[in-house]
């Protein structure tokens, strides 16, 4: 074990849970109309609790459990034979467990954004389970697991490059959030600006500042790569945030307080699978590229395609993270063979497995809340709550 690598991911796994809780909550819950508010902390909140479980139970055992092609097996299903001597490379392998399962909270947590305002809260959670062990957790193990898109994997030596999560999470949870939002449907009033401006950004600034634990923190050590991971993270997310601002103000003749951090976000998930393998120079194209990019996958989801992508998840985080995902192999530092067609394997199998879990769950429990619930608001008729005295 080594005591600075122990220490930095200690940090790290506090800054990654930090990036949900409260960051994603507060993005999210600022942008959806006040009556919701509640709703959506409520579904943060409760996936956080819930995939904590899951992933003690199963979740970790499948991901890492062994180097089998496919998935880890259960023979670590609730930390079996995992003492707190037991060693992951030069950590404690209780402390890995921990970090890997800040990551499992946040990617369900992400396709909130998708499904905001009108959907059943049971189905929320059977939806959030189901998806984490059978879609989320053998991705895992295929990247990082040392299942078959890895080295030695399906392509040979160089297996497929996703330092810190681009296919993993931002695909995979984008991917998954456009599926809901297809077939849950637009919701009666989607022309309601976001409720409040300053949660959005308070929400996005505690997320970029968790970034740090996410990007720098998958390096699993304290050391030179650690800390160029941390700035190149830092470059793309504040160049994304500028050029997102300029080509609104270039399209609409305003730069908005919500484009701006949402640009922001695009920055974070386009480097967060090319973090471990550029420097601020490829930083600053990856940022500047994608303020402009996800901005205009915002558009033609929502504009041209009609999708009720609520808050953008899809065009964010999906397009995002297969932006920085290509770009690795652009930049020279991975194969084009593996980082495609690890795009198209893992894309396709998010797409079945989503579909087959949405349609299961929905015939458990109810996909959308009924009419006078969404109108009325989630706060109130879903949790007996409201945010605010006279919450619009």
């Amino acid at each position: 074990m080594n005591g600075a690598d122990t220490a930095w991911i200690i940090v790290a796994t506090t800054l990654v849970l930090f990036m949900t809780l409260p960051g994603l909550a507060l993005f999210y819950g600022g942008l959806v109309r006040a009556r919701n508010v509640l709703s959506v902390f409520m579904h943060c909140y409760a996936i956080a609790c819930l995939m904590s479980i899951l992933w003690l139970a199963a979740g970790y055992s499948i991901a890492f459990g062994g180097d089998r092609a496919v998935w880890g097996g259960l023979g670590k299903a609730f930390l079996a034979g995992v003492g707190p001597d037991s060693l992951s490379g030069t950590l404690p392998e209780v402390l890995f467990f921990a970090f890997q399962m800040t990551f499992a909270i946040i990617t369900p947590a992400l396709i909130v954004g998708a499904y905001v305002e009108r959907i059943g809260f049971g189905f929320v959670l059977i939806f959030s389970a189901l998806w984490m062990l059978l879609c989320y957790a053998p991705v895992v193990h295929w990247v990082w697991g040392g299942g078959f898109l890895s080295d030695g994997g399906i392509f040979g030596d160089t297996g497929v490059r996703d330092f810190a999560g681009g296919i993993v999470v931002h695909e995979t949870a984008g991917i998954a959030a456009l599926i809901i939002a297809v077939v849950l449907g637009r919701r009666k009033n989607d022309t309601t600006p976001p409720h409040n401006p300053g949660y959005v950004m308070i929400g996005a600034a505690m997320l970029w500042v968790g970034w740090f634990g996410f990007n720098g923190g998958s390096q699993l050590a304290a050391d030179g790569g650690a800390a160029m991971a941390l700035t190149v993270t830092h470059i793309s997310a504040a160049t994304a945030s500028l050029t997102w601002a300029l080509w609104e103000r270039v399209k609409f003749g305003k730069a908005s307080l919500v484009g701006m951090v949402t640009g922001t976000i695009a920055g974070l998930a386009s480097i967060t699978p090319a973090s471990g393998f550029v420097g601020p120079i490829e930083a600053l194209i990856i940022g500047a590229v994608a303020g402009v990019l996800c901005q205009e996958a915002v558009n033609a989801i929502r504009n041209k395609l009609r999708i009720d992508d609520t808050l953008d998840v899809f065009a964010v985080h999906g397009v995002g993270g297969i932006f920085g995902t290509i770009m690795i192999a652009v930049f020279g530092a991975g194969s084009f063979v593996a980082q495609l067609g690890s795009l198209v394997i893992v894309g396709v199998f998010t797409i079945v497995v989503t579909l087959v879990i949405v349609y299961v769950t929905k015939a458990i429990t109810p996909l959308r809340v009924d009419e006078e619930t969404e109108h009325s608001g989630l706060d109130i008729m879903v949790h007996g709550e409201r945010a605010y005295d006279h919450a619009s």
